[in-house]
């Protein structure tokens, strides 16, 4: 039998006595919480909704998983491997996979939104309260254990993202796997959909994750058990721009302002799409085994940012070679489901197709990255899970690397390569995939 449980670690981090957070730290309990993913200098002022470390446990008798989803902009690999490290072998864990939602509105855990440019924003008292809290999400999880019928879905929803980024292509599919016990209730649902969780955008100082807070709210009012939320190819990138108007379904008002209504809003519409396919979902299991296949590989930093924040102490990871890195992806399956972690923010192009080779660009060679990655995932529902194990910026197809004049698709530099590894990484992270879903044919 499979069994499935995903259990919320009631991860809590608050500030004693109402106290507020800020950057003055008048009152010295702690630093600043510097709130990563727009701008630096963000401090936070306070706590609007609770972060969490949410973990789904799948066992198929032989194997045992965790899929560990975390409210953070990104959790670096070395934080993966210190994670892994500390759960305990009883627990009986083959393969631990962390992913962070990428949300804007938590605090900084990779070190570049920090006071300055040249200061770390990572509070490590946070941090290594993020990770003791991942271990013991994993553990309670394993506690309530039980056999499960897992049920299958897709949705679609493209009405409150937007590609800002040429060539224009986006997955606009919601995947959705739904637990059900042998009494028929609800254990959990796992999510998956491609949009950065910066909804509230830059002015925002309340700590927040953002519209999956109340995209998994809504699933378990209106459903039970625990909803995780999991992002997917949202380099490009994904946004709900402060350009993109989002109708409330409840009050028919039309939003443009970032907000939390607006974020609320986003959440409802994506909450009640998830409820209407799982209603007419026919995919479902109670036994099957998973196919598993994990590597570990380097990647070459040719960044000169990320070389200038290693040095300077901003970015808090190590290297195994003079400016390389190791990273990780995986790929397993089971039942009618197929998953693909990346390890950052990858371009959709890469996963479905339609990578362009426009003029301008820096390397003048055809789009490298083919057959598109999903193409060549097998089973009927395709999770691409980003920044899973890792977070590295953007993966940018070779073909469309613009980092000097003249600039691609008009007159100004564009966003992704500033914060990419370099233009071997896609290619590289592209490859590896192609070998991992092999592995699980």
């Amino acid at each position: 039998m499979d069994t499935w449980n995903d259990v919320d670690n009631n991860a809590r981090y608050e500030p004693e006595n109402g106290d507020t957070f800020n950057d003055n730290n008048k009152n010295g309990k702690f630093d600043a919480f510097w709130i990563a993913g727009f701008d630096n200098r963000r401090a936070a002022n306070g706590v609007h909704d609770q972060l969490w470390a949410r973990t789904m446990i799948l066992d198929d008798g032989t194997s045992r998983m965790a899929i560990v989803s975390l409210d953070a902009i990104g959790f670096f690999h070395d934080q993966v491997i210190e994670v892994r490290k500390r759960l305990k072998d009883e627990l009986g864990i083959d393969y631990c996979m962390i992913a962070s939602t990428h949300v804007h509105e938590a605090p900084d855990l990779m070190g570049i939104w920090g006071e300055s440019e040249y200061k770390s924003g990572i509070n490590k008292e946070y941090l290594e309260f993020v990770i003791n809290q991942t271990v013991k999400s994993v553990e309670d999880a394993i506690k309530d254990l039980e056999p499960v019928q897992l049920h299958f879905a897709k949705g679609e929803e493209e009405t409150t993202v937007t590609d800002t980024r040429k060539p224009f292509v986006r997955d606009s599919g919601i995947y959705i796997i739904q637990a059900k016990n042998e009494k028929g209730d609800v254990k959990g649902t796992l999510v998956s959909w491609a949009n950065h969780p910066e909804t509230l955008w830059s002015k925002n100082l309340l700590l927040s994750s953002d519209f999956p807070h109340y995209l998994r709210k809504n699933v378990e009012e209106k459903s039970g058990g625990i909803c995780v939320y999991l992002n997917g190819a949202i380099g490009g990138l994904m946004t709900t721009h402060p350009d993109v108007e989002v109708t409330h379904p409840t009050t028919g008002n039309r939003i443009k302002e970032p907000s939390f209504q607006k974020a609320e809003a986003q959440g409802l519409i994506l909450s009640e799409n998830i409820l209407n396919a799982l209603k007419n979902s026919t995919d479902s299991i109670r036994e099957g085994s998973i196919a598993l296949s994990a590597k570990t590989f380097n990647l070459p930093m040719d960044n000169d940012i990320f070389k200038l924040g290693l040095v300077a102490g901003v970015l808090d990871r190590g290297m195994v070679k003079r400016w390389e890195v190791r990273t990780e992806m995986a790929a397993w399956g089971i039942g009618p489901a197929s998953f693909l972690t990346i390890p950052g923010e990858i371009y959709p192009e890469i996963i479905l197709g339609g990578i362009d080779t426009p003029k301008g660009q820096d390397i003048h060679v055809s789009a490298v990255e083919i057959p598109p990655l999903q193409s060549k995932m097998p089973r009927k529902y395709q999770f691409v899970i980003g920044q899973a194990n890792d977070a590295l910026g953007y993966i940018i197809p070779k073909s469309q690397w613009d980092n000097k004049e003249p600039w691609t698709y008009g007159d100004e530099q564009l966003y992704g390569e500033v914060n990419s590894l370099g233009p071997e990484t896609a290619p590289l992270i592209h490859g590896k995939g192609l070998e991992l879903l092999n592995d699980i044919k």
